[in-house]
């Protein structure tokens, strides 16, 4: 079984150049609503993602690009389930694919659908109910930014479906989109319940703050404490929780997926323009 890197290799990929865009198809290869992956897909366990991305020499890979899906999703960080990775490897059409089983997700599901993992939007290319598993393409930059990149044969991860019009929402807005990563520096238990304090960039820190919401591997969670100068915050997951995601089951030096609350961004957005500023003027 390929084994990845520690936290010091993975964030590594960060400093990577970003890698040329493959020439688009003009004739989309449209995947079957079958029941069969794709036959081309296969997994080298003795070569990880993460020496594909660092190697000195460049894989080459064949420029046949899948149709791009313009999809608007979004999440509430409600865990659906957790499913367990089944694949993850270069294909050979020059892509890099992710298999999960999962069943929850499947009800209903479509071609083209969004379902987050571990709180990153991916789009369904192909699914099986028999076998309960589907697959999900990913982008170099989504390795690149994302822990995914860490991700083994038989690790769990956190599955939600986007949300519908008749949906509850009882989290909040989750676009899906990872800001970055952070690792967890620290697990103590109290009671039933578990303090988990993670550490990221200060970019990220900046949109986190107490009793405000972040997204946690998809997980919509509320920050306790925001800790300034160790560039950490930490939340609390209660004992239901703990048995829904994937969080607990991972260790002290993990990363997690972070995404931040858009309203905070916007305001900080409209900040910088001076934008609130010329509307109170009016």
């Amino acid at each position: 079984m390929a084994t990845f890197p520690s936290l010091s290799a993975a964030t590594a990929l960060s400093s990577i150049p970003k890698m040329a865009s493959p020439a688009r198809n003009p004739t989309p290869n449209v995947h079957p609503a079958s029941s069969q992956f794709c036959p081309n897909f296969k997994f080298n366990p003795k070569r990880s993602l993460f020496v594909v991305f660092t190697s000195s020499q460049k894989p080459q890979f064949p420029c046949k690009s899948r149709p791009r899906i313009s999809v608007q999703c979004l999440f509430t960080g409600i865990v659906e389930e957790m499913g367990r990775v089944k694949n993850l490897g270069i294909a050979e059409n020059g892509g890099f694919d992710l298999e999960i089983t999962a069943k929850t997700v499947l009800q209903g599901v479509n071609l083209g659908d969004s379902i987050a993992v571990n709180g990153t939007c991916l789009t369904v290319t192909a699914f099986d109910h028999q076998l309960s598993e589907f697959k999900v393409g990913l982008a170099p930059e989504t390795l690149r930014k994302t822990s995914l990149v860490e991700l083994v044969p038989g690790s769990p991860v956190n599955l939600e479906r986007a949300v519908q019009p008749i949906s509850r929402m009882g989290g909040h807005f989750v676009q899906g989109h990872v800001d970055g990563t952070g690792e967890i520096v620290s697990m103590d238990a109290e009671e039933d319940s578990l303090w988990v304090k993670v550490r990221t960039s200060e970019a990220v820190l900046n949109y986190i703050v107490a009793k405000g919401f972040i997204a946690v591997d998809g997980t919509s969670l509320t920050v306790v404490d925001v800790f300034d100068e160790e560039k950490a915050f930490n939340f609390m997951l209660v004992a239901y929780t703990q048995n829904a995601v994937v969080v607990p089951l991972k260790k002290v030096g993990d990363l997690v997926n972070l995404e931040v609350d858009v309203l905070g961004k916007y305001v900080q957005r409209l900040l910088s323009i001076g934008a609130i500023g010329s509307i109170e003027s009016h």
